[in-house]
């Protein structure tokens, strides 16, 4: 392609507009704020999901423990008042009566040494419960806070979406006005440059590398046919030709 109308040309700089507000969109989802925030509180509830698992599972023994425990107690209890009820009936002889309130003697002691070991277990339960409470609040905090951070971000890409559609619209609609085949050789330098594939020259200037052309290469540039479409020679975009003023 190397000639097309001045009035098509002069449409590159408003798709090349176009075009750089939708890269700009497309960065602005990439590198949104909700992203780094979200990434670091899915660190933070990896980090603490060890601690988390640990806890729920020290508790969880500990009331195994603890059931235990009680049923031991329980055991002692109702052996002692199965005891008591045969003395209280009085048709044990003397000794068998004696036996029992032997048996009865070992059994209170066995039962406080029980009542010991539950009681401590009770403890070591209330100590590792309260834990348990302050890691899952923590990591509930972070969840929230997840959750906050994630519907933040998807209003925001919503709303970046939402532009995106129209600027595409718009695109669409401009890049039909211009001459395919300009548009063809503005794609591919588009792609090739790093978005940019067309520029105003301004006095000596091409906006598309910011520099300025050499006197040769500007004063060819300006001589050339109004519909010759003309390349910058430092960084081979289209030159397009305005007026100064």
């Amino acid at each position: 392609m190397t000639t097309a109308a001045p009035q098509d040309q002069l449409r590159l700089l408003d798709l090349q507009a176009l075009d750089t507000r939708i890269q700009q969109l497309t960065h602005a989802k990439k590198t949104h704020a909700t992203l780094a925030r979200i990434a670091q509180l899915d660190q933070q509830i990896a980090d603490l999901h060890g601690s988390l698992v640990d806890s729920r599972t020290a508790v969880t023994d500990l009331k195994r423990e603890l059931a235990k425990a009680e049923a031991d107690v329980e055991q002692v209890v109702t052996r002692t008042a199965k005891n008591q009820a045969r003395l209280d009936s009085g048709a044990l002889g003397a000794k068998d009566a004696l036996a029992v309130t032997d048996e009865m003697a070992s059994l209170t002691r066995r039962q406080g040494a029980l009542e010991e070991v539950q009681l401590e277990v009770m403890e070591k339960l209330d100590a590792h419960q309260e834990a348990l409470d302050q890691v899952e609040a923590a990591h509930q905090e972070l969840v929230d806070a997840k959750s906050a951070a994630e519907s933040e971000r998807d209003a925001a890409f919503e709303e970046i979406n939402t532009q995106g559609r129209a600027l595409v619209t718009e695109r669409k609609e401009l890049a039909a006005a211009i001459d395919a085949g300009l548009v063809a050789v503005y794609d591919q330098l588009r792609t090739r440059l790093g978005g940019t594939g067309a520029a105003a020259l301004r006095g000596r200037t091409c906006e598309g590398c910011g520099l300025e052309l050499n006197p040769t290469d500007l004063a060819a540039a300006h001589a050339a046919a109004p519909d010759q479409v003309v390349r910058c020679e430092e960084c081979g975009r289209i030159l397009v030709r305005v007026s100064d003023q």
